[in-house]
């Protein structure tokens, strides 16, 4: 599950996005990651079935998760700095 939780803070650094939050390592049962517009939650299986988050959003839609990995945009590219430097008066 720290594996899981380092990939996607890793992931996020790429696009400059700290999470708000990261709670839960060390118990290793349930991870929440806080990104602000979205929650992460890692479980583990046994834990995930008890508590049945989607229970709590029965009408949400539901979602498909691939099992191929997605293939993310690259990060954005920082823009360049251009430097203007004026000639002084004395020049």
């Amino acid at each position: 599950m720290r594996a899981i939780a380092d990939h996607i803070d890793e992931s996020m650094a790429e696009w400059k996005m700290k999470p708000l939050s990261i709670e839960g390592l060390s118990s290793s049962q349930w991870v929440v990651i806080d990104l602000a517009d979205v929650v992460v939650h890692i479980f583990r299986r046994d834990v995930r079935e008890h508590y049945a988050l989607e229970k709590l959003w029965g009408d949400a839609k539901r979602l498909t998760i691939p099992e191929q990995p997605v293939k993310l945009l690259p990060a954005p590219s920082q823009p360049k700095k251009r430097v203007i430097r004026r000639a002084s008066k004395g020049r």
